[in-house]
Parts: C-alpha cells; sequence; structure tokens
C-alpha cells in the first residue's frame, strides 16, 4: 500500500490501490519488483529456442517428404535463426507493423532454405530444386505461428507489467513532460512518478504522473524494488546540476541514466524505444551479463534442491535440539535488504533465547554473548544457523553467492551502517548470498566499526564488479575450508 509521502511496501506482486491521482496515467496495476519480473533477453533466447526447435521439425517432415540431405535439416534451421537474430526479429517491438514482421520471417526463411539448397546443387547437381520451395514453404509456415504465439504472450506479460520498465524520472523538466507523452502514446514504458527539488513550483503532477517528493526522498523511497531505471532530465547547459544530482543520487543501486532538456521529438522517441529495450532487448549486445543471471539461477535451484534434500535429516536435528534446549519458535525471521533494496524476511535457525531476540540488529553479538543459548552457541560457530536460507534462494530471495543481506537498520558501533558508506547499497545491485566474496575473504559475522563496515562493503562490490560463473563456483568450493578454518571468529 501507498502512504501520503507515496511510499511503497516492497513486497514483490503488491497490488496498490490508491487514488486515480496518485497512480498516475503511466503506472500499471499491479507492481511487480524487477527481481520478480520476467527478464527480457531471457524470454527473447526461449523464443529463439522455440524457433530452432519448430524449424528443426518443418525441416524434418519437409526432407522425409522430399527426400532431401541433411544440410537441409541441420544447416538451414541454423541459419535461419542466425538471419533472425542478426535482422533483430526478437526485440519484438510493439510498434512495429506486422507486414514488416511477417516479411522478415519470410526473408529469413527464403534466405536459409535458398543458401544452404545452393551450396548442397554445387555440390550435388541432382539436388531437386523442388525441394528447397517446400522447405522454404515448411519453415516460414512454422515460424509465423510461432511468432503469432510469441506476440500474444509479450502482449500479455507487457498488458500484466511482468516485462514492461518501470522508470522513475528526476526533473520537472519540459524533457520530462515530452517523454511522458511519448510513453503514453507508445505504452512501451511505465513511468512511475516524478522526483524534482522545486516541488511547490513544478505542482503536484508533471503531465499527469505524481511527484512523489524531492530527490533526497528517493534515495530510501520503497518504490525502488519497482523501479528498472531512473531518468535525469536536466537544462543542456546545467553541468553543475547533472553533477550535484549524480552524487546525491550515489547511494542508489538501480541504472540511472541522462535525457537533456534540449532534446528533440526524434530524441525522445529514441529514448523511449532505449528506455524499452532494457528488458526486452536484442539479444546480442547490451545484455551481456543476462547468461550469466540465467545460469546463476539454474546453479542456485539444482544446488539448493539437492542440499536442502541432502541436509533435511542434519535440519531436523537442529530443530529438535533448538526445541529441547530452550522455549520459543524453532525459526528465527528477521527483515533485510535484498535485491535492489528489496524487503524480504530471511529464515534462520533460532540462536537466542526468545525473550532477547533481536530483530533490528541493534547490538551486535560479542563473545560470549549472553543472549545466545547453547545450542545457538554450537549452530553459529558451525553456520549451522544458516541452513533454512537454502529456503529464500529456492523462492527467488537470495542466491548462493553473494554479498551477505544485512538487517535493515543495523546498527555498527552506535551507527547506522547503511549510512557509514555512501556506496552501501551498492551491494544491493544483485541478490544477496548465502556466502560470498567477503565471507571468503575474512569478512564473516558481525561487523563492529565503521572500517568492518568499509572494508565488508569494499569487498561485496568488488564481487558485483567481477561477478561470473567460475567465480561463483570458486567461492562455494572456498566457503568450507574458511568455516573450518576460522573458528576464532565471533558468530
Amino acid at each position: 500500500m501507498a502512504d501520503d509521502t507515496g511510499a511503497f511496501r516492497a513486497v514483490p506482486d503488491t497490488e496498490v490501490a490508491e487514488p486515480r491521482m496518485r497512480r498516475g496515467p503511466l503506472r500499471p496495476a499491479q507492481l511487480h519488483s524487477v527481481r520478480s519480473r520476467i527478464s527480457g533477453p531471457g524470454l527473447a533466447r526461449l523464443f529463439q529456442a522455440g524457433d530452432a526447435l519448430g524449424l528443426a521439425l518443418a525441416s524434418l517432415v519437409a526432407t522425409r517428404l522430399m527426400g532431401l540431405p541433411e544440410i537441409m535439416w541441420l544447416g538451414a534451421p541454423v541459419l535461419a535463426v542466425f538471419l533472425l537474430v542478426a535482422t533483430g526479429a526478437y526485440s519484438m517491438n510493439g510498434r512495429e507493423r506486422s507486414r514488416r514482421r511477417f516479411g522478415r520471417l519470410l526473408l529469413a526463411a527464403a534466405a536459409a532454405g535458398g543458401g544452404a539448397g545452393t551450396v548442397y546443387a554445387i555440390l550435388d547437381p541432382s539436388f531437386p530444386v523442388i525441394g528447397c520451395a517446400v522447405w522454404v514453404a515448411a519453415a516460414a509456415t512454422a515460424l509465423f505461428g510461432a511468432h503469432l504465439a510469441w506476440g500474444g504472450i509479450v502482449r500479455s506479460l507487457r498488458t500484466k507489467g511482468h516485462i514492461t520498465p518501470n522508470v522513475i524520472i528526476v526533473g520537472g523538466t519540459s524533457a520530462a513532460q515530452r517523454l511522458i507523452r511519448r510513453a503514453m502514446k507508445t505504452r512501451d514504458i511505465n513511468i512511475l512518478g516524478v522526483f524534482d527539488d522545486r516541488r511547490d513550483r513544478v505542482g503536484p503532477e508533471v503531465a499527469g504522473v505524481p511527484v512523489l517528493g524531492k530527490t533526497t526522498d528517493l534515495i530510501d523511497h520503497r518504490i525502488l524494488p519497482f523501479v528498472d531505471r531512473i531518468v535525469i532530465t536536466v537544462p543542456p547547459k546545467a553541468s553543475g546540476r547533472i553533477a550535484q544530482l549524480l552524487e546525491r543520487l550515489a547511494p542508489i543501486p538501480n541504472p540511472i541514466s541522462l535525457l537533456l532538456d534540449d532534446a528533440d521529438d526524434e530524441t525522445e522517441a529514441q529514448a523511449v524505444g532505449r528506455i524499452a529495450d532494457f528488458d526486452l532487448a536484442y539479444v546480442s549486445g547490451a545484455a551481456e551479463k543476462s547468461g550469466y543471471h540465467v545460469a546463476k539461477r539454474i546453479m542456485d535451484l539444482t544446488l539448493s534442491v539437492l542440499g536442502l534434500i541432502a541436509l533435511l535429516p542434519l535440519m531436523a536435528t537442529v530443530a529438535l535440539a533448538i526445541k529441547l534446549d530452550s522455549p520459543g519458535p524453532v525459526f528465527f525471521r528477521q527483515r533485510r535488504h535484498g535485491y535492489m533494496n528489496e524487503e524480504f524476511l530471511v529464515w534462520k535457525f533460532r540462536s537466542m533465547r526468545t525473550e532477547a531476540t533481536d530483530h533490528r540488529a541493534a547490538r551486535q553479538v560479542t563473545a560470549d554473548d549472553d543472549r545466545i543459548t547453547r545450542v545457538g552457541r554450537f549452530i553459529r560457530k558451525t553456520s549451522l544457523d544458516e541452513l533454512p536460507q537454502i529456503l529464500n534462494i529456492i523462492t527467488g530471495e537470495m542466491s548462493i553467492v553473494g554479498p551477505r543481506p544485512h538487517a535493515i537498520g543495523m546498527l555498527s558501533g552506535g551507527a547506522e551502517a547503511s549510512k557509514l558508506v555512501e556506496t552501501y547499497a551498492h551491494r544491493h545491485r544483485i541478490k544477496p548470498g548465502l556466502t560470498g566474496w567477503a565471507a571468503v575473504n575474512g569478512s564473516r559475522g558481525p561487523v563492529d566499526t565503521a572500517e568492518d563496515v568499509r572494508r565488508r562493503v569494499a569487498l561485496d562490490l568488488e564481487y558485483v564488479e567481477r561477478r561470473s560463473i567460475w567465480l561463483d563456483m570458486a567461492i562455494i568450493l572456498r566457503t568450507a575450508p574458511c568455516l573450518l578454518g576460522d573458528s576464532g571468529a565471533v558468530r
């Protein structure tokens, strides 16, 4: 729900009921967090795989009917998919005319069939030319049917807000007004709100989109987990203002773009297109990390499900020991920050006395802490208390490898940890993890001082910049030796 300041609870798939004026004309009826929304590049790759399968089946039918050589049901489909990728067939641009879209499919099928047939005809003059025509007809039919289905899926997902990028505008300028008008015309992006320091002059809305506050309000705003991109609209010569805004918004983990105030209509249209392509992008080029995210999610699900099955007897034993050791629940749940500042409940085995439970991490754990139970001391020392977070990994709130999630409002040396380092929230640009680069490099457990916080954040940001599947695998392999090797660490 939203309050009078425009703040939202950061809960995925939350339906927000507000007056029409506060909602604005470009906000979907249901907001989905960036984490829970569908990746456009991943969806494009799924469509690509579907086309490859459809072409292979169509090729098999055509070659069986006409007695065509293997090159027509192996080489031709590969060439057709390559041509579709090269010509941007998987951008799924909603403004593209159907005639042009299906013309591209026909040309790709014809070029692939003709090219493969020509190569084979050079090697074997007896190659049946009519076979190429049959293959092209079968391939074009398969592609037409598939892309009709793909188009329907994309339209449905866009309508429900699953893939249409959510945008926040900083600066209620004329460029912002033109961007909003263009977005209202194309519906390629959802503009959720405007933030401007001159709220008294700008008014309660800009071109119908509500002004939700000043730029300082955006830093901790609960709408951030739903925002794909922040667009700053500024006057053309206000370089000082640009630098000031970028410095002020530095703590925000969301991607930031600039749109100059003197842009013309064509530039506005291109800007909307580029922002809209942020999620449903071309398969090649900008989405260099999309393959990593897919592979990481597959690894997370595989290892966490297998781990849950293998560790279930151990987890049941720990749960029984906790129940026998002290009164209270077996599990402890704490609200923490996740991907793009999204709030979620992390699961742990309870290690403290129920009456001493610290949900806000106002007091860091110390050696011989009197709040910790006998069983709690053992499971914290061995990190068995973290095992229930496998459930957070399965639900997609966490990953196996990533920055450790900190409690919201956690204090270090009497100060809020998130305020001690300006780029603290940048560690939320990826999902939090059960283990991570910081953990295997000695930064585990409590962070008692500002220096501890800075070192933890520095290691987390190093991982964010270097992340790869190979690094994740190395961290996983190093985790157990690190746990066994720092038994003296306070946990």
